[in-house]
């Protein structure tokens, strides 16, 4: 049962290369919260050397089931959004965005491509309502010897 969700937008990049192996490199390099105002896809930026690109649609969901993942996403040095994304036409597009730590490795271990970004403060802040209203930390045991 879904408990919360957010419209986020994703910045994506596209950076030249010169490598022998690849001459472009893709990657997610930030998220925002999407107020319903932007396109499907916004350019933001284009050169030879980089592109910068806003892909719309996307949401975060919040799942009771995931939420040892969210807590340990938000109590990390640096919390995340995980964002899976796959090529299309040309161009790398976000499919999934995730804040569940444990579904972040679910996507690094997939063999697809994804990428964990910097999470923003009003995603946090969010997040963060929702495991005090819904989340209780389960005691840590401290080490038995015997």
């Amino acid at each position: 049962m879904k408990m919360g969700s957010m419209p986020i937008a994703v910045l994506m990049q596209r950076r030249t290369l010169q490598h022998r192996w690849a001459d472009e490199a893709w990657e997610a390099v930030g998220v925002v919260p999407d107020r319903g105002d932007l396109p499907p896809l916004q350019v933001l930026s284009q050169t030879p050397e980089r592109d910068y690109y806003l892909v719309s649609g996307l949401e975060l969901e919040l799942y009771p089931d995931e939420n040892e993942g969210y807590y340990e996403n938000c109590v990390a040095p640096e919390s995340k959004v995980f964002v899976l994304w796959r090529m299309e036409n040309g161009r790398a597009m976000p499919v999934r965005a995730s804040v569940s730590y444990v579904e972040g490795t679910r996507m690094f271990d997939s063999g697809e491509n994804a990428d964990g970004v910097t999470m923003p403060a009003e995603v946090y802040a969010w997040l963060a309502g929702y495991l005090r209203e819904h989340y209780q930390p389960k005691p840590r045991r401290g080490r038995q010897h015997g």
